[in-house]
């Protein structure tokens, strides 16, 4: 009884332990799910035993963006042929290099002195961050235009009339960049040492000199092998693993890869799609040329747009300008009608307008000055004279100013139609464009340029696109096709069946997107995530889509092998290869047997080849395009001159090849030149060479990238 009573005594001792251990076994279960659901805990990526936070990715991330968003503004052009999918990786890249530069600055125990850091803060700064504090600055009332006087102002605030509160956040900012600076030099510091550890010996140069100035003249006949005959040349297992075995190190992998089958579906506007859009150009006509000129809520509702036009002569081509030039008031045309949409046009009226002004522009400061140099211009100063009676930190000068009124597109906007007017009615007078508390714009008409023909004109453009049941019934195609060939190997067995085109690719850690022919296929890194972080070997994804509603593309991957080392002789590409140069090594010995045998002379073994031999008066090794097999380059490098015809098998084709002599060029040796060209040939890969070994992982695509 003793016993029991114990027991019940501390049964609420028990039941509260319990409940802990349950609520520990509870939490923690949480926890290291949580850290599975979100990627690990915080770590994108680890190098050389050193970790890359989310928080430093997600940094750097949005540096790489602020830097695409500039060449954006700054040339278009070039950042339209960046994909955004690329700057994970490349921030992943950029983090990882950095730790490892990071890590040998600190083993080789790299200092930054004084002076290095004085030079690259005040002297040459090489912080982006430099500019923003200056103009954060400036914003503020602070004149500071140069680093140096940033510096005397920060950490002398007493002595130009600040507090040490004014200039605290200043400080701060100054610091970090300090920090940020003696980083970066050193790592510049090793980043030069590094690129001198490859460098051409006296040897190497000496060969590229003598390679440069020994040539050969030859007499060359070429046929290339074209499509071969798999049954005329059938490759054997026995072959195939032989050749992989001797090629086996082309075929190694730099880190984990898992190889996969992927299908990109381009979902095209149908026949239906098609019709809709002859259908619903012929009611914009219509309705453009009714009593109101208008289009209805129920057109605008099919995703047209209308757009008042205003272009001049010589800006105008194609179609439009044929309809517009000789188009009657208030005609309408179809322009074009396509897969692409259409566009219509309904012609309003032609006028001469003046298509630029030229002014004088002249910006003033205060509240009071204004007036001033008004009544001062237009009572006779001249422009130039301006800054002689006023004061010229108060009164910039604009001289004769070209403003475009109409340019490629059309009219500019550049000044509004009061303002112009208002310019036109001061004849030759200042007015004042702009008036605020801080201060005027003034401006004048100095001169126009003679008036241009300029045809007004709306313009209604259609873009066609796959309606929702397109793309519906081409998912539904796929899905349909994703459920009879739910195995890798049903997938890339009967794809091209069905009427897929079958990309076999090999993905890994550093994959930014799935490879397109023009880049990256949209939207496509939500692909890689799944085969990467879900996906095992055989299993066959779901269907993915592009958010591009314009040309939207439909997906699905099947994985059908993973490796760590060397890609496997089964491998699509793989097999590919080696099946395509065990042919071409059978057909090479066939044909080099056969044009062995119809003759001793070039010009009868060309005969043979159906082909006319063709003169290389300096041929040099490496650096020729008459013969590009490397083993045949090789063979006639290290050839001697005489009567007779090589006749040798290449990857490429069979080539016939007489050596007629050898000549040496007189040029001067020069050892920086061909230092230079060593380095070029080399061409080093540093970041390759610095993530080699360090055990390079990546987990970027549990953090983003869909599900």
């Amino acid at each position: 009884m003793a016993t029991l009573e114990k027991i019940r005594s501390k049964s609420v001792l028990l039941i509260v332990v319990i409940g802990l251990a349950l609520l520990a076994f509870i939490v923690g279960d949480a926890l290291t799910n949580s850290r599975n659901l979100f990627g690990m805990g915080s770590n994108v990526a680890e190098v050389d035993g050193e970790k890359i936070d989310i928080t430093e990715y997600q940094k750097k991330r949005e540096e790489l963006n602020d830097q695409l968003e500039q060449m954006r503004q700054q040339n278009p052009q070039q950042a339209a042929q960046y994909d955004q999918q690329q700057l994970a990786q490349l921030a992943i890249d950029q983090l990882v290099l950095e730790k490892i530069i990071d890590n040998a600055v600190s083993r080789l125990g790299i200092r930054v002195t004084g002076d290095q850091l004085r030079y690259y803060m005040i002297d040459n700064p090489i912080s982006d961050k430099m500019s923003q504090l200056l103009q954060a600055m400036q914003q503020n009332g602070l004149s500071a235009q140069t680093p140096a006087q940033a510096y005397e102002i920060i950490f002398n605030p007493k002595r130009n009339g600040l507090t040490d509160a004014d200039v605290q956040q200043y400080q701060q900012i100054w610091v970090a960049m300090e920090k940020e600076t003696q980083t970066l030099i050193a790592r510049n510091t090793y980043q030069r040492v590094l690129t001198q550890s490859v460098k051409a010996n006296d040897l190497d140069k000496k060969a590229l000199y003598d390679n440069y100035v020994n040539t050969k003249q030859l007499q060359v006949a070429f046929v290339p092998y074209g499509n071969l005959d798999p049954k005329k040349y059938p490759v054997s297992a026995a072959e195939l693993n032989a050749l992989y075995e001797k090629e086996k190190n082309l075929f190694k992998v730099e880190e984990p890869t898992k190889s996969v089958s992927f299908i990109a579906v381009n979902v095209s506007p149908s026949v239906a799609d098609r019709n809709k859009s002859k259908k619903l150009a012929a009611q914009v006509q219509k309705e453009l040329g009714d009593s109101t000129h208008q289009l209805s809520k129920n057109t605008k509702k099919e995703g047209v747009s209308i757009a008042r036009r205003q272009v001049r002569a010589t800006d105008l081509n194609g179609p439009v300008k044929e309809f517009v030039t000789a188009a009657a008031h208030g005609e309408v045309k179809i322009i074009n009608e396509s897969v692409q949409g259409f566009t219509v046009v309904r012609m309003d009226k032609s006028e001469q307008l003046v298509d630029s002004v030229q002014l004088n522009i002249v910006q003033v400061a205060g509240s009071k000055m204004p007036n001033q140099v008004l009544a001062a211009l237009n009572g006779g100063l001249a422009v130039d004279s301006l800054i002689t009676k006023f004061n010229p930190d108060s009164v910039q000068l604009q001289k004769a100013q070209w403003i475009p009124l109409f340019a490629n597109g059309g009219a500019t906007n550049a000044i509004e139609k009061s303002q112009l007017d208002s310019l036109r009615n001061a004849n030759g007078k200042f007015i004042s464009l702009m008036t605020s508390p801080q201060g005027a714009v003034l401006a004048q008409i100095s001169e126009e340029k003679s008036p241009k023909q300029i045809y007004e004109f709306d313009e209604v453009t259609y873009e066609l696109k796959p309606s929702t049941q397109t793309v519906n019934d081409a998912r539904a195609k796929l899905e349909k096709f994703l459920a009879k060939n739910n195995t890798a190997d049903k997938f890339a067995a009967n794809a091209s069946k069905a009427g897929y085109n079958v990309q076999n690719l090999e993905l890994t850690q550093s994959t930014p997107a799935v490879q397109s022919p023009m880049g990256f296929y949209p939207d496509s890194r939500q692909v890689i995530r799944w085969v990467l972080m879900d996906g095992e070997v055989g299993d066959v994804s779901h269907i993915y889509e592009s958010s591009d509603v314009a040309q939207p593309m439909l997906y699905a991957v099947a994985i059908t092998s993973e490796t760590e080392d060397f890609l496997p002789a089964s491998n699509k590409n793989v097999k590919d290869y080696l099946e395509g140069k065990i042919r071409r090594q059978k057909a090479g010995d066939e044909m080099v047997k056969k044009f062995s045998a119809a003759g001793t002379t070039i010009e009868q073994i060309a005969a043979a080849m159906k082909v006319e031999p063709s003169e290389v008066a300096d041929f040099r090794f490496g650096r020729n395009g008459a013969v590009r097999d490397a083993s045949v380059i090789g063979r006639v490098a290290g050839s001697k001159p005489g009567a007779k015809v090589l006749v040798l098998r290449g990857d490429d084709g069979v080539y016939a090849i007489k050596i007629n002599g050898n000549k040496k060029e007189n040029f001067k040796y020069d050892a920086k030149n061909y230092a230079r060209q060593f380095q070029q040939a080399v061409q080093p890969n540093y970041p390759k060479m610095l993530k080699s070994g360090k055990g390079y992982k990546n987990q970027v695509y549990r953090f983003e990238a869909g599900e």
